[in-house]
């Protein structure tokens, strides 16, 4: 596959690292060094470990390398000649392993710069002169092949762009990026906690978090309301055998945490004489985590291999449920439907459990625990397209409401050439062509990426520009010819004949956690009003107006404002300070002057002093920015206030 400029000036760069890497640290052993989208990285095994001094060091030995104004060469050998280069250059610890991952009949090819020569298939810069800007940005540990059963490597990040100019201002996005980390932000906004003694990646709402979780569900769930939707509730694991139905075991098995299996099923294992390697290597085309499970639970070394149950029926057990759609299914299926019931549109914020590797958790935009703004439409072909316009709008209406108007659209198809998808190819031909019209309608730019669909359909993604210029795909939705068929689904026609539905799965948010991760992050915790896990605090400037404070507060609540009274025996300034760091949208001053005019001082954070105004007029303002969802920095009218 070509390579973009950008890309071959990434990846050339990564070849100057692991030159400048190899002088200074001869013993090194070298993995791999591609381009990402945002830089590059390569991979190294030395006991050495490297250190923020180290990475200095290497820029300028960086530097000096292209500086030499090296060019970059390609070499093409035969399968025995590349094992020699390897070996001679006491390379083979990976790179021989890197070679057998070349089909036979494919070429092999080196890339050479000055002393440096590194098996790669390309392609570069001419010269290294060509590479004007680059940054070292951080060392991390990765296990080779992204197997924590393998060695922990070193893996050192870089950028570079083409102009210093480019660079700056990408180092100035990571650094807005640190400031706006939510990780940070959630502990000093007291919004989640991730506690080693539940788990990582499993996420506990705080009281501050929670209200951000439910403004958002009620919000959602006022739009769904407005669209005909149904709530469901379904639980949290399901049997083996309902997501083997469905596809989702085995086609995400290594993405799935082991299967739960019946305690009379593991009592009898127990009991029986075969080795937990046997068992394991039986169990392992069926799980890769059950049968350590099971090793785990039984504590059993030697059994006899002749006594082994089948698979199958170990396996008759439960799962935390992967997703929520074979139960939606299920409850289509649990009543006779006729075409006059159709659409069907069931919605549910449905919890489900992903195994990710530890090494890929990032607070609670990676997690292993996550809930979904779910839904599934059941449909009539002739309804398909009027659907899914319909699942998009709400997508838009989402993303305008939090300000996120800067977003592209991706149509995930499926990869001709991969075995992963299942179904129809004619089906799939009519579920593609239905999101590709459905994009079209957007008026925003799509485009077509192939590989991307889910295994039983295809899908309409929502990638968003953050306000620092980063990208997160967010809502989806999804058009699914395969999983009415492979549940047996049906409905009555007019004709009095079964017809078979379509199936639309769609989530706005997508998770909830990763969203309100992102929406942290896109607001710097300056939540809009409606959001603000607190909206109001009031500040009395003594003591003696701890009473009027009381009794504002009263009305605040009954206004369904969330407010709260700081009585701490502080100075105004240290109040004010508080307030500032906790990033209460609104503060309100009362003094003596307020106090006999029933006014409020207001500050607020999207526009500062806003000077003293009848508490009346303020209580209508914010109602109003609250109910109509204002975003920071609005001005807001009611009748009242004019």
């Amino acid at each position: 596959m070509s390579m973009t400029p950008l890309e071959e000036l990434r990846h050339s760069c990564s070849h100057v690292l692991a030159t400048a890497v190899l002088r200074l640290f001869p013993e090194t052993k070298l993995d791999i060094g591609p381009p990402t989208d945002t830089g590059f990285y390569y991979d190294f095994d030395l006991d050495h470990k490297f250190t923020t001094e180290d990475l200095e060091k290497i820029e300028a030995e960086m530097a000096a390398v292209i500086k030499e104004n090296q060019a970059f060469r390609r070499r093409e050998v035969s399968r025995a000649e590349a094992v020699e280069i390897i070996k001679q250059r006491g390379q083979e610890r990976y790179k021989l392993g890197r070679l057998d991952d070349i089909p036979d009949g494919e070429e092999i090819s080196f890339y050479e710069n000055g002393e440096f020569l590194d098996l790669c298939a390309g392609t570069h810069v001419r010269y290294s002169k060509k590479i004007k800007a680059f940054k070292l940005l951080s060392i991390a540990g990765a296990y080779h092949r992204g197997d924590e059963k393998n060695k922990q490597l070193q893996r050192i990040y870089g950028t570079a762009f083409p102009t210093k100019e480019e660079l700056s201002a990408y180092l100035e996005q990571i650094e807005q990026a640190r400031a706006r980390d939510h990780r940070k932000l959630g502990k000093d906004l007291k919004l989640f906690v991730i506690d080693e003694d539940v788990g990582q990646g499993l996420i506990l709402w705080t009281p501050n978090g929670s209200v951000l979780r439910q403004e958002l569900q009620n919000f959602i769930g006022d739009e769904l309301r407005k669209q005909g939707y149904h709530q469901v509730f379904t639980p949290h694991i399901g049997k083996l055998d309902l997501y083997k139905t469905s596809g989702h075991f085995p086609y995400y098995k290594d993405s799935q945490f082991p299967a739960i299996a019946e305690p009379q099923d593991l009592a009898q294992l127990a009991g029986e004489g075969c080795s937990c390697a046997d068992l394991t290597a039986r169990l392992e085309a069926a799980s890769p985590h059950f049968a350590a499970e099971i090793n785990r639970r039984t504590g059993r070394e030697t059994i006899a291999p002749d006594r082994v149950m089948d698979p199958t029926q170990i396996l008759d057990g439960f799962m935390l449920k992967p997703m929520n759609c074979p139960h939606h299914i299920k409850i289509f299926a649990s009543q006779p439907h006729s075409y006059r019931d159709l659409p069907l549109r069931l919605a549910e914020f449905g919890t489900v459990y992903r195994w990710e590797q530890s090494g890929e958790l990032n607070g609670m935009t990676r997690v292993r625990g996550f809930t979904q703004d779910d839904a599934h439409l059941f449909c009539t072909e002739e309804q398909v397209a009027d659907e899914v316009i319909g699942c998009l709008s709400l997508v838009k209406i989402v993303l305008s409401t939090l300000g996120m108007s800067d977003y592209r659209v991706r149509v995930g198809l499926r990869d001709p050439d991969s075995d992963k998808y299942t179904g129809d190819p004619t089906l799939w031909d009519k579920a593609e062509e239905a999101c590709r019209n459905a994009a079209k309608t957007l008026d925003v730019p799509f485009t077509e990426e192939p590989g991307e669909a889910a295994f039983y359909g295809p899908k309409i993604d929502f990638v968003v520009k953050d306000v620092i210029g980063r990208e997160w795909q967010l809502g989806t939705v999804q058009v699914d010819y395969n999983l009415p068929i492979r549940f047996d689904l049906s409905y009555v026609g007019a004709d009095n004949k079964p017809h078979r539905p379509v199936m639309i799965h769609r989530a706005p948010f997508g998770s909830l956690e990763r969203f309100c991760g992102v929406l942290i992050e896109h607001f710097n915790g300056d939540f809009p009003l409606w959001l603000a896990p607190e909206q109001v605090r009031l500040l009395p400037i003594s003591d003696k107006l701890s009473d009027y404070g009381r009794d504002l507060l009263g009305q605040l609540k009954a206004a369904g404002v969330r407010a709260v009274l700081d009585e701490h025996q502080d100075k105004l300034g240290a109040k004010i300070r508080r307030a500032e760091l906790d990033k209460v949208p609104h503060t309100l001053i009362l003094g003596a002057k307020e106090a006999e005019a029933q006014a409020v001082s207001v500050r607020s954070r999207a526009r500062g002093d806003e000077g003293t105004q009848p508490f009346a007029d303020y209580l209508a303002r914010v109602q109003e920015e609250i109910r109509t969802r204002a975003l920071p920095g609005k001005k807001i009218e009611t009748a009242d206030a004019g």
